[in-house]
């Protein structure tokens, strides 16, 4: 007796293959691509508050609008420092940071806004069917904190 499938059922594992493949793939790319933005997500809102947090230990006795500058030269040094991990393919600057300080008494910002098109220069986006883009981003990643100095 022949133990190979009935004809009727010959191709239906390799469509049954191909439903199934599609789904795992969907799952296995959103993985490792929502991984990366996570992890910059992560790190600009602890590099953030090491900005604040070494701003801090600027000495308030400095004199005048010297104290405004060297809070904002230190904030934004510190946030730089805590960025130095990612690689130049993702086209990270300074430039992405922002500190707003006017003085004693208000609050102190830092503000990271990196846009998520340079992600795509690493990892490409894909659009799958019934899923959409892959990785679905916003314009920008943005990540703050602040304190009152």
């Amino acid at each position: 007796m022949n133990a190979s499938l009935p004809r009727k059922q010959k191709g239906a594992a390799a469509i049954e293959f191909a439903l199934v493949f599609v789904i795992f793939f969907a799952v296995l790319y959103g993985a490792v691509a929502y991984s990366l933005p996570l992890l910059m997500m992560q790190s600009f809102n602890q590099a953030s508050a090491e900005g604040v947090r070494r701003a801090v230990s600027v000495d308030p006795t400095t004199a005048g609008s010297n104290y405004v500058a060297l809070v904002k030269s230190t904030a934004i040094t510190a946030t730089v420092n805590a960025l130095r991990w990612i690689p130049s393919s993702l086209n990270f600057s300074s430039s992405y940071i922002t500190v707003n300080y006017i003085g004693a008494g208000n609050p102190l910002t830092v503000t990271i806004q990196y846009p998520t098109s340079n992600i795509n220069n690493v990892l490409p986006f894909l659009v799958l069917p019934g899923v959409g883009q892959v990785p679905n981003l916003p314009t920008t990643l943005t990540a703050s904190s602040s304190l009152i100095l």
